[in-house]
């Protein structure tokens, strides 16, 4: 197959690509270059997608799938207008960001949607919403063709969020005392970034269509944990943090600095236990959680255990509440 990956650098375009090539597909990826290389035996068209449909110039010809990961409704818009009328089948990588209801455990696809965003372009505070304008978008381009994934965490070796990789980082960068959340009843769903991208090249070769929740295990938080612990061989003290606590002293839930990741507060019981009974009836398959942790290790250590991260605790907040909650308990 002529398989274009719009994209193709970075996390899971790149480990599409790298998984069409590795079936023996003729794939071409198209980016700036910027942020990495394409994998080995793949093609690059460097090219700036904000040049709008300039920026297809480079590509000849047909193609039996397309791949698209963007989230700026801009760029989606102006590829299907080049490329849509030249592939046979077309992924567009969503989210499910895109739905309106995260309080509601084991919903599907038939979910109601957030509103679309309206703009070309899209901050991070409309994520959902621009995923959903450029759902829209494809689907009106490319219609009966369309396949829609809907991952949620993606993990494994390449993950830039620095979420799911935090834990098995901090537990393997230091035996101090770790903080974790006292949470018993967060439920966290994670696909390996390797097994979501075999069932995009799934989809494309088998002519998969429809939108689909490409979603890992609706798992335990605590069992999260406990598989990073067992990776690093962490022989530390976890210290359960309650999560009124956690919120009470400013620590973010699920990303960004100064954050436990992973964690989130009551209302969220849905987002890590949508259904994926769709996906896994069409053929997605899932490794066990302990072969995407071990991944995540390796590649934090490639990375560096204590290099500045953009989620998580530093050590020095993390010393701090450790202290905090310590004083909380003390007699």
């Amino acid at each position: 197959m002529r398989i274009l990956i719009l994209g193709g650098t970075v996390f899971l375009s790149a480990h599409t690509a790298r998984e069409a090539v590795q079936r023996g597909h003729e794939v071409t990826c198209l980016a700036r270059g910027v942020s990495g290389r394409v994998p080995e035996g793949a093609t690059l068209v460097a090219a700036d997608r904000s040049d709008g449909t300039r920026a297809y110039d480079g590509l000849d010809g047909d193609w039996d799938a397309v791949v698209d990961v963007s989230w700026q409704p801009g760029h989606v818009r102006e590829a299907l207008k080049v490329l849509a009328p030249r592939a046979r089948h077309w992924t567009y990588v969503s989210s499910c960001s895109v739905y309106a209801d995260h309080a509601v455990p084991g919903l599907g696809e038939e979910a109601v949607l957030l509103p679309h965003h309206s703009g070309a372009e899209a901050g991070p505070g409309d994520y959902g919403e621009a995923k959903v304008a450029c759902e829209q978008l494809s689907v009106e381009a490319v219609g009966s063709r369309l396949h829609i994934s809907r991952p949620g965490l993606i993990g494994g070796p390449g993950d830039g969020s620095d979420r799911f990789g935090y834990w098995p980082a901090r537990f393997a960068r230091s035996s101090e005392p770790a903080v974790v959340p006292d949470t018993p009843e967060t439920l966290v769903q994670v696909i390996d970034v390797r097994d979501l991208a075999a069932w995009l090249i799934d989809a494309a070769e088998e002519g998969v269509t429809g939108p689909f929740n490409a979603v890992g295990r609706p798992t335990e938080l605590r069992t999260v944990l406990g598989a990073a612990m067992e990776a690093s061989g962490f022989e530390g003290t976890a210290v359960p943090a309650p999560a009124d606590w956690l919120q009470a002293q400013g620590v973010r839930p699920w990303a960004g600095e100064e954050s436990l990741p992973l964690w989130l507060p009551s209302g969220y019981e849905g987002f890590g236990s949508r259904s994926a009974a769709a996906a896994l009836e069409q053929g997605l398959t899932l490794r066990p959680l302990e072969e995407t942790v071990e991944a995540a290790l390796a590649y934090e250590r490639e990375l560096g255990l204590d290099r500045p991260r953009k989620a998580g605790l530093s050590a020095a907040r993390e010393r701090e509440l450790v202290s905090l909650l310590r004083a909380a308990t003390r007699p």
